[in-house]
């Protein structure tokens, strides 16, 4: 029966054998590209028994295989796989362990490592546990003993904590998550059951610095209230006009004293080489509410510089300005006072609540209040805008001249479709639109040309009176001036209303694009006492000007180029008109023409065009698309009556989506039929207009 059972697998062996292919494996391209071993280390347990068991840990990139030689006269290596250990028993002494790794073509790294195998307790440990310099959340942990084998760091941050092992010489770091005071426990062990421990208690704080904007999660504001007055963060109640942050202090003066007031220390002296003008945003229940902003030596209150201003708006946020351009800097100070009304006691109403935001120092004086034209360039003017959706708006100098002041925009990734900026919180005076002056214009550095922007108008104290309208860009990594004209409202919107109070001011760069991280530059925001005529091609279209540019973009067979009338005849004797030539491609070959701005249909919704026929039933197709976005879009089509004569024909656009804003005009003649190129697949039109 044995000797049946041996052949049959005997048998069953030979298949696979037999079965098997021998595949030739030469790629040592792998190999080839093998590097050394590096980063290698070794971590040693001991067990605390007394017996001088050692587990020994390797570990290192790049290596297929340790050799552990013990270094206590074993003359064969221990062949540890990398995330493998071995085990060891000692005697008590001091060892030099040396540890060779391998990769896969052989090449070897080494090191070696002291290890005390001692059944004493470690003895003279001393720890060093101390904040890193570049990272206030981040502690480094080093430590050394006598007869010790390694040690355990516990950073006290978390319930059940495993700790960290460590050996002499190594640093080990830590972060923790939030401000705080922690315990940071070293414990030294040996190959005995004893061990030797040090704690040392580490406070992590967030120092306060200037700016203060509140909006921190990890600060610790710590205000020091006195003689009635309470000031702590809380969310911003008031989030419009020129403060939207999310976190802000609120100022209670309850009844106490007249000066009861609250204070903070900064986390260091305030630096006034540079800088002496303090701003703030204060939001007061009442105009003339007085405002003491003081600094104080940290040791000696009575080192000390103050200034007083009042506040001129009620249930608004305002930016006041305190001048310490007098202060004595030889003194250092790091303490902040506020008090509100100053010689008057609280009662913790309504009426002596006040809100303050953004303490920041500066070296500019602003004037009482923006107004246009706007130019960035007066050092006495407080320029700051209001950025919302995401769009990032910064100060920056002109990229074709450094000596200009401009403003930077960036509609970062991700920003939303309606990201803008307001200019400022509002105008001096309303925006002087007359029935005859109806524009504004904003010189722009665009990153390419068609891109649309918008300019929105509003009364500052009510958003809901307001007026907007659109220009496309022309030109790209060049200045030019755009033209926005409010008696042309964009599409769904308002139109302009001449007894509003229009006095805010906001453009929206890319406007109805989500953000691609494209950059703009701007500048001359500027009021026109007297309408222009826009550089850019609008409506009607007649062809007749020689300084525009008719860009026409041809597609898929479609041909159109102005050129001088050859039918200067009947209803159209102008000199210059548009003709299309249809030529093989695809049936639906045409071109299209960007306008300067988008179309309005608020009132007027029907296109004329007079059209060249060289025959009779021939099919036109007129519609207009979105900007950036084809899929948006109405169209029409209508047939010609007489051939080879001029004629009139009727788009009728009144059920388009008005909601929409339309910048393209697209013609196409004969849709569905492939042109030839000769006559009679050649059109002419004109007085493209909207009635």
């Amino acid at each position: 029966m044995n000797v049946v059972k041996y052949f049959l697998s005997f048998a069953f062996l030979l298949a696979v054998v037999v079965g098997c292919k021998k595949d030739k494996y030469d790629d040592t391209s792998l190999i080839a590209s093998d590097t050394l071993p590096g980063k290698l280390s070794v971590l040693f347990d001991i067990t605390q028994d007394n017996t001088g068991m050692v587990t020994i840990t390797p570990n290192g990139e790049g290596g297929s295989r340790y050799d552990i030689y013990y270094g206590d006269g074993t003359v064969a290596p221990a062949i540890v796989l990398p995330g493998k250990n071995t085990k060891h028993v000692y005697n008590e002494g001091v060892y030099t362990v040396r540890i060779v790794a391998h990769n896969l073509t052989g090449k070897t790294t080494e090191t070696t490592q002291k290890l005390t195998v001692s059944f004493r307790a470690p003895e003279n440990l001393e720890v060093t546990a101390a904040l890193d310099a570049s990272n206030i959340f981040k502690v480094n942990v080093s430590a050394k003993a006598a007869y010790e084998t390694f040690f355990k760091v516990y950073y006290g941050d978390v319930a059940n904590e495993v700790p960290q092992s460590f050996l002499e010489g190594e640093i080990v770091s830590h972060v923790y998550a939030a401000v705080g005071t922690y315990t940071v426990r070293v414990v030294a062990l040996s190959g005995g059951v004893a061990t030797t421990e040090f704690s040392k208690t580490i406070t992590v704080v967030d120092p306060v610095l200037l700016p203060i904007n509140f909006e921190s999660a990890s600060l610790v504001y710590a205000f020091g209230n006195f003689d009635g007055g309470v000031l702590s963060v809380i969310t911003n109640p008031q989030p419009n006009g020129i403060n939207t942050s999310a976190k802000v202090a609120r100022m209670v003066k309850n009844a106490g004293q007249p000066w009861g007031g609250s204070s903070i220390k900064l986390g260091s002296p305030i630096d006034f080489s540079a800088n002496k003008i303090f701003r703030m945003k204060v939001y007061s229940p009442r105009v003339g509410a007085k405002v003491l902003l003081k600094v104080e030596n940290p040791v000696n209150n009575a080192i000390n510089f103050e200034k007083e201003v009042s506040t001129t708006v009620a249930n608004a946020w305002e930016d006041l300005v305190f001048n310490f351009s007098a202060i004595n800097t030889t003194n250092s100070y790091q303490n902040m006072v506020f008090i509100f009304d100053l010689g008057t006691q609280g009662d913790g109403s309504a009426n002596f609540t006040f809100l303050l935001d953004d303490i920041r120092l500066t070296n500019t004086i602003p004037s009482a209040q923006l107004n246009l034209p706007v130019t960035f360039d007066d050092p006495g003017v407080n320029y700051a805008v209001i950025d919302f959706g995401n769009n990032q708006t910064t100060d920056g100098t002109d990229p074709l001249n450094a000596t200009n002041k401009v403003k930077v925009t960036r509609k970062i990734v991700g920003a939303e479709t309606w990201a803008g900026t307001s200019i400022g919180a509002f105008f001096a005076s309303r925006i002087p639109l007359t029935a005859t002056a109806t524009q504004m214009s904003i010189r722009v550095y665009s990153p390419a040309a068609g891109i649309p922007i918008r300019l929105k108008i509003e009364d500052h104290t009510n958003n809901t009176k307001s007026v907007e309208t659109e220009a496309i860009t022309a030109a790209a990594n060049t200045w030019e001036t755009l033209i926005f004209d409010f008696a042309n409202p964009a599409a769904g919107t308002a139109a302009l209303n001449l007894t509003y109070n229009y006095d805010l001011a906001s453009v929206f760069f890319d406007f109805g694009v989500v953000g691609t991280g494209k950059l703009f530059y701007w500048d001359d925001v500027k009021f026109l006492a007297t309408n222009v005529t826009p550089t850019g091609v609008i409506l009607p279209l007649d062809f007749e000007s020689t300084t525009l540019n008719y860009a026409f973009t041809n597609f898929d067979g479609g041909g159109t180029t102005v050129i001088n009338n050859p039918n200067i005849t009947g209803i159209n004797t102008s000199t210059r008109v548009a003709r299309m030539v249809k030529s093989a491609g695809q049936p639906w070959g045409g071109s299209w023409i960007a306008l300067a701005g988008p179309i309005n249909f608020s009132i007027k919704k029907t296109f004329k065009m007079k059209v060249f026929s060289p025959r009779t039933g021939a099919k036109v197709l007129l519609k207009v698309e979105k900007q950036d976005n084809g899929a948006i879009s109405y169209e029409k089509e209508v047939t010609t009556t007489i051939a080879n004569g001029w004629q009139e024909l009727t788009f009728d656009f009144s059920a388009i989506n008005t909601a929409n804003a339309y910048h393209k005009i697209v013609v196409i003649f004969d849709n569905g039929t492939m042109g030839d190129g000769t006559a009679n697949f050649t059109w002419l039109f004109d007085d493209i207009s909207l009635n």
